[in-house]
C-alpha cells in the first residue's frame, strides 16, 4: 500500500509538473497578447490625436470658406442691381438718343426757311444733342471698363481658389523631399526638375496673356464703335452681352470650385 501511494504520489506531481508548465505557457502568451494590445492601445491612441488635430484643422478651413463664400455672394447682389441699374440707363440713354435725333433731322430740314434766332436756338439744341451723346460716350466707356474689371477680378478669384484647392493638402516640406527624390531617381538636377514642374505655370502664364490680349481687343472694338458711323446700337449691344455672359460663366465656375472645396 505504501508502494502504490508512493506511486500515485509520483503520478500527481508528474501531471502537476506538467500542469504547470503548460499554466506558463498560458500565461506567458497572455502576457504577449497584453503587450501587443498595449502597443496597439496606444498607436490607437496616437492615430486620434491625429485625427482630432485634422478635424480641428477642417473646422477651421470650413469656416473660413463660409465667410468667403457669404462675402462673395454679397458681392455678386451688388453687382447684380448694378448691372440692372446700368441696362436701364442704357435704355434711357438709347430712347433719348432717337428722340435727339429725330429733333435735329427736323430742326436741319427748317433751317433754310428759319429766322436767324432759330438757327441761334436749333444750333443750342444741337450743341445739347452733342453733349448728351458725348455724356452717353462717357457712360459706355465706364460701363465697358467696369465690365472688364468684373471679369478680370473674377478670373484672378478663380485662380486664387485652385491655387487654394492645390496646395490645399500639400505639405511643403514633403514636396521638396519628392522633388529630390524625383531628381535622384531620374538623375537630372534639381533645377532640370523645377523647370518641368514649372510647364504648368507657364501655360497658366500663356493663358493670362492671351484673356488680357482678348480684353485690349474687346476694348478697342468698343471704342471703334463709339468713334464709327450710326446705327451702332445692336452691335454695341451685342458686344456688351458677349462680356456680360463670360462673366456670368466665370462665375458659375468659381461657385463651381467653391462647393467643391
Amino acid at each position: 500500500m505504501k508502494r502504490h501511494l508512493i506511486e500515485d504520489l509520483k503520478f500527481r506531481q508528474k501531471v502537476n509538473s506538467e500542469s504547470n508548465e503548460s499554466f506558463s505557457e498560458m500565461l506567458e502568451n497572455l502576457e504577449k497578447k497584453v503587450k501587443t494590445l498595449t502597443e496597439e492601445c496606444s498607436n490607437k491612441k496616437v492615430s486620434i490625436d491625429s485625427l482630432k488635430q485634422r478635424l480641428n484643422v477642417a473646422v477651421k478651413e470650413k469656416s473660413q470658406y463660409e465667410q468667403m463664400y457669404q462675402k462673395t455672394k454679397e458681392e455678386l447682389e451688388k453687382k447684380d442691381l448694378k448691372l440692372t441699374f446700368l441696362f436701364s440707363k442704357i435704355n434711357e440713354t438709347e430712347s433719348a438718343m432717337a428722340e435727339i435725333e429725330t429733333a435735329a433731322s427736323k430742326q436741319l430740314q427748317g433751317l433754310a426757311l428759319q429766322s436767324e434766332q432759330v438757327l441761334e436756338g436749333a444750333q443750342k439744341k444741337l450743341l445739347l444733342a452733342n453733349e448728351k451723346v458725348e455724356e452717353f460716350t462717357i457712360f459706355v466707356k465706364a460701363l465697358v471698363k467696369e465690365l472688364e474689371n468684373d471679369v478680370y477680378v473674377i478670373r484672378q478669384q478663380i485662380r486664387e481658389l485652385k491655387k487654394l484647392q492645390k496646395n490645399r493638402n500639400t505639405c511643403k516640406t514633403s514636396a521638396q523631399k519628392a522633388q529630390t527624390l524625383a531628381a535622384s531617381i531620374l538623375n537630372i538636377s534639381r533645377s532640370d526638375l523645377e523647370e518641368i514642374l514649372e510647364t504648368e505655370d507657364e501655360s497658366e502664364i500663356e493663358k493670362i496673356k492671351i484673356e488680357t490680349e482678348n480684353d485690349k481687343e474687346w476694348l478697342l472694338y468698343i471704342q471703334k464703335l463709339l468713334e464709327g458711323q450710326l446705327p451702332f446700337a445692336s452691335y454695341l449691344l451685342e458686344a456688351v452681352l458677349e462680356k456680360i455672359n463670360e462673366n456670368k460663366k466665370l462665375v458659375e465656375v468659381y461657385f463651381t470650385i467653391m462647393k467643391d472645396i
